[in-house]
């Protein structure tokens, strides 16, 4: 959806002591821009950051047929949302949102996790290539705090940029957010951004209204850079359509890669083995209960402890790990995650170390540990959903869906080792849990979506370049062949079964992880 036309609609604070507190914002004045790239210079300069990293850019649109062409400056950074995602997923509390409404950083206390980039539908927030935190423009909150203003604001030099309270009918900004026509860019999230572009063209600020070239008369751009926006072609060229002529290069790379989607794998056989062998369990008697129940509790502490593995290798600063259980935010998934999937390992060597613990499918025990290994396979529908940035991840039925496949790899997980009494019903658990995985998984790449970048992430899923492992690895390998073998009865093929359905467990999270990072958010 292309930004709108909106009035400064953003609700400031309340009053403090009769006064209103300062509530800080940008407006982007494109009438006067002329795309000198000065705000970006000093901004690096302020804050000394590395080349490849850019809290403020410039961006260029043209449109039309020579010798009727425009051009159009865009600056874009952080937009201090009002209500910031980024603040809500960041799991120790190393984004805040102050109480003069500036989003602020603190590099202290960040873990490298990357969710607030996922997180952030503006691609405002980048990170640090050697220090492998997170940053973003903070406003200059230590130049604010001491009565100045943002180093872009003072370089300037037709004074586009105007930073100041929208709370202070007298300043500058709110005089123009008043009073003249202005845009905010994808006010559709919810986020109530506090930049505005007035005059702004709604092609530069909706990324999927521009062709990208590849090269342009300042530089190029990776032909290998991930995102899904058309190259400017001649096509394109000849009836003027708006392409973007200079950019940073390569800024959309996927900051979420295998190890997320291998985490989301390992997590599905940690919960799913356990739920498969509870759910059997109550069919069988006590003393097949037990074995099965122990079984499938080893096969999942195991497969938890790869879990924890993957999530702290893929941190930036993995030495800070534990700050998510020791300085947590608690809104934040990914600490509720943490705290979900520490519960249930203790549960789980709590059922190892005392065997009577597990005598009973009933048992408290036993019970509890179900109940948390269903709450570790689906809370990460909640933690994705927090990532406001990709449209694909919104789905209200992905805690389901994962559940759904929990109990898919953990079938398939204890099905190998599984005894004559016991493989038939897990058999069976296995072939519904893929059917209706299948049915789950052709509803979330074909079915209806609310937001174009929704639906063009399902597109890259399923006909994209990485098709092939939609249709092959996910479809028929990981679906339609072991349907097929199991509504044959051939348990000499149950360890085949086995890995062909996990493989195309983990290529649909591959796919699940990949495809909505392909989309361009700037």
């Amino acid at each position: 959806m292309p930004a709108e036309r909106m009035a400064a609609t953003t609700p400031a604070p309340p009053p403090e002591n009769g006064a209103p507190r300062p509530y800080f914002g940008f407006v982007i004045d494109n009438r006067r821009c002329i795309g000198c790239h000065a705000c970006t210079v000093a901004c690096k300069a302020e804050h000394s950051d590395p080349i490849g990293v850019n809290k403020t850019w410039v961006q260029y649109i043209e449109k039309g047929i020579f010798p009727h062409t425009t051009r159009a400056f865009h600056v874009l950074r952080c937009n201090h949302c009002a209500d910031a995602p980024c603040v809500e997923i960041c799991p120790t509390a190393s984004l805040a949102t102050r109480r003069d409404g500036i989003v602020d950083f603190d590099p202290g206390r960040c873990i490298g996790c990357k969710a607030c980039m996922q997180a952030c539908p503006y691609d405002a927030i980048a990170l640090l290539p050697e220090e492998k935190t997170a940053t973003k423009c903070n406003y200059c909150a230590h130049r604010v705090d001491a009565g100045r203003e943002p180093a872009c604001v003072v370089v300037c030099p037709v004074e586009a940029i105007v930073a100041g309270d929208l709370n202070d009918p007298a300043s500058r900004i709110a005089r123009l957010v008043a009073t003249q026509p202005a845009i905010v860019r994808k006010p559709e999230k919810g986020t109530r951004p506090k930049l505005y572009y007035i005059d702004g063209d709604a092609d530069a600020l909706d990324p999927s209204k521009s062709a990208r070239s590849t090269m342009t008369m300042w530089g190029s751009r990776p032909r290998d850079a991930v995102d899904d926006a058309p190259a400017t072609g001649r096509k394109e060229r000849a009836r003027g359509a708006p392409r973007r002529t200079y950019d940073i290069p390569q800024r959309h790379a996927a900051s979420w890669g295998w190890k997320v989607s291998a985490y989301l794998f390992t997590k599905s056989i940690a919960a799913g083995a356990f739920l498969a062998a509870f759910s059997a369990s109550l069919s069988l008697g006590s003393a097949g209960a037990a074995r099965l129940v122990e079984m499938a509790a080893w096969i999942a502490l195991v497969a938890l402890g790869a879990t924890g593995i993957l999530l702290v290798a893929d941190l930036g600063r993995p030495e800070r790990f534990h700050w998510v259980l020791l300085r947590p935010q608690w809104r934040s998934w990914l600490v509720r995650g943490a705290y979900v999937i520490s519960v249930y390992g203790a549960l789980l060597a709590a059922i190892l170390l005392w065997p009577a613990g597990a005598s009973a499918a009933g048992g408290t025990l036993v019970a509890l540990a179900a109940l948390f290994a269903a709450l570790t396979a689906a809370y990460s529908g909640w933690l994705f959903a927090q990532a406001k940035g990709r449209d694909l991840w919104q789905s209200p039925l992905s805690p389901l869906h994962l559940l759904v496949q929990a109990f898919a790899a953990g079938s398939a997980a204890l099905l190998p080792f599984a005894t004559t009494g016991t493989r038939s019903l897990l058999e069976q658990i296995l072939f519904w849990s893929l059917a209706a995985n299948v049915a789950l998984v052709f509803l979330e790449i074909f079915g209806r979506h609310s937001t174009s970048d929704a639906r063009r992430a399902a597109r890259i899923a399923r006909s994209g370049a990485t098709s092939a492992v939609f249709w092959l690895g996910v479809v028929a390998i990981g679906h339609l062949l072991p349907a097929l073998f199991l509504l044959a009865d051939a348990p000499e093929l149950a360890g085949l079964v086995a890995i062909w359905a996990l493989v195309g467990l983990y290529s649909y999270e591959y796919l699940w992880v990949d495809a909505p990072q392909r989309i361009a958010l700037a």
